[in-house]
């Protein structure tokens, strides 16, 4: 039986979360400028400036990319770990 984890599925899935998660904020922020977090954007995102499609888009494909970073590096840790405790076991 395979421990480990899938890291096609895993980095979709990583991505999926935050580029889904980025659109909401930028709709919360658009809803309730009050509480926007723009500024926090433009800080995580190089190039990300407030509003227009371009710069959303740009949002989308970095927060896509920061999913795959987490799972290039996770996925492999995490089987390596799962591997050790399946010998050990």
């Amino acid at each position: 039986m395979k421990t480990g984890v899938s890291l096609v599925a895993f980095g979709h899935a990583t991505s999926l979360l935050l580029a889904i998660t980025f659109t909401l904020c930028v709709l919360w922020d658009l809803l309730l400028p009050e509480y926007a977090m723009y500024a926090t954007w433009r800080a995580l995102l190089p190039g990300f400036e407030w509003l227009s499609w371009q710069s959303f888009f740009l949002g989308l494909v970095e927060s896509w990319g920061y999913g795959w970073f987490v799972a290039l590096i996770w996925v492999p840790i995490y089987n390596f770990f799962a591997a050790r405790v399946k010998i050990a076991t």
